[in-house]
């Protein structure tokens, strides 16, 4: 467990999470309009990813809600330049996590909102709108699902458990049989979606080999404030990037993690 996300407790949400999740679902809201919208246009950034109307407009909204809320407050995003305030609180956003299944009418995509202070992570909402969910935590208050307290799942037998992915890229044949073979039921329930399974306990385990930073700090405060462990590929601390500047997350309900790191092992 990453030491910067403390252990829950049995307070409530805050003012600032009640905020926050209202912000992310008014983004989720603005995407909606796009979504299977024969409208939608699709660009590619110059990383080859791509981008959409909705993303930008999506971020933009977020940005101006922020902003208007709490002008000293630092903003960073996936589609714009970082505003840097002079408090020491940090928003990070990702607009539409998973864009090429919103690009494709798929209903697994999210919208992503992390806040951190001076003691480390704060808060983090993956809110899926398509889906009419929202799973969200704040550090020591606990991790919830639509107003309902969640936490990670019971299970400890890979024979009992569900590993997800977002894709198979990056997986070698030799570690795909360790993992077929060991006995894990394998699922694509990709992006943010899969580490929200994870923190609702209905899933057991997530595996992303390649990410960017605003695509896992969110969900590494809410995989722990539900119960759970994320750590990067190796072992590593999950909020801390690989040598090459990418994350990756083995997100899971703890209680076989270390074996997940040996099967998932590069």
């Amino acid at each position: 467990m990453n030491d910067a996300i403390s252990e829950s407790t049995s307070a409530g949400p805050s003012p600032l999470l009640d905020q926050a999740v209202s912000w992310a679902r008014s983004a989720g809201a603005l995407t909606l309009e796009w979504f299977n919208n024969p409208s939608l246009e699709i660009d590619s950034k110059s990383d080859g990813s791509p981008v959409t109307q909705a993303d930008k407009a999506a971020e933009r909204h977020l940005r101006e809600l922020i902003s208007q809320a709490y002008p000293d407050d630092t903003i960073e995003g996936e589609e714009e330049e970082t505003v840097v305030g002079t408090s020491d609180r940090r928003w990070l956003i990702d607009p539409i996590d998973g864009t090429k299944a919103f690009a494709h009418g798929v209903g697994t995509y999210s919208n992503l909102l992390y806040a951190e202070d001076s003691q480390g992570p704060l808060l983090g909402v993956i809110n899926l709108p398509a889906l009419g969910e929202t799973v969200y935590a704040e550090r020591g208050k606990g991790c919830f699902l639509n107003g309902r307290r969640v936490s990670v799942s019971s299970a400890t037998e890979p024979s009992e458990s569900y590993l997800s992915c977002t894709g198979f890229y990056m997986w070698s044949p030799e570690m795909f049989n360790r993992v077929t073979r060991s006995g894990y039921r394998l699922r694509t329930w990709g992006d943010a979606y899969g580490y929200a399974l994870v923190a609702s306990g209905r899933i057991d385990a997530m595996f992303d080999p390649i990410l960017a930073k605003w695509d896992i700090m969110a969900p590494a405060i809410i995989v722990t404030e539900a119960g759970g462990v994320i750590t990067r590929r190796s072992g590593g601390p999950a909020l801390e990037p690989d040598s090459d500047g990418y994350y990756s997350a083995i997100a899971s309900n703890g209680l076989a993690h270390d074996r997940l790191i040996d099967l998932l092992a590069d």
